[in-house]
């Protein structure tokens, strides 16, 4: 098994997510736009990493999150996110590209009045997400969730 844990194999995490948003022909026809939750679709998983469409309406938001043990990277396909990882705020354009590394939390959102699209790849696949507040004192974890929940 091939785990993207080096700072070139971040990039080739980073360079798969960009090349597929910037791809629209290969899954344009599978979003779904929805105003109850975010919608999101699990695209490819193997031992080595998954990826994943998500699509974003105005005022949606993943709240602060990170992604246990898996590495990853995030492309805005279509529209506009914020990304708040707790030292800035960050707007991204289709086709800017976040790559991350182990603990790694972040809040990433639709602050915008048109629905984005984003591919999000992470290596290894998911296992589990940690949930966090951020209150006056820092974040707090308030749950974990596990792969099989989603």
């Amino acid at each position: 098994m091939t785990v993207y844990t080096t700072a070139p194999a971040r990039d080739r995490l980073a360079e798969t997510a960009r090349s597929l948003a910037l791809d629209p022909a290969r899954w344009i026809h599978r979003v779904r736009l929805s105003v109850e939750e975010r919608w999101y679709e699990r695209l490819h998983v193997d031992a080595e990493h998954e990826i994943w469409l998500l699509s974003w309406m105005p005022g949606q938001a993943t709240g602060f999150h990170d992604h246990g043990y898996s590495r990853g990277a995030f492309a805005v396909a279509l529209g506009t996110l914020q990304e708040d990882d707790l030292r800035v705020e960050r707007d991204l354009a289709p086709g800017d590209v976040r790559a991350f590394g182990l603990n790694h939390i972040h809040d990433v959102r639709n602050v915008s009045h048109a629905p984005a699209v984003s591919v999000h790849v992470y290596s290894p696949p998911l296992s589990l997400m940690n949930r966090y507040d951020r209150t006056e004192s820092g974040l707090i974890k308030v749950a974990e969730e596990r792969a099989e929940q989603w």
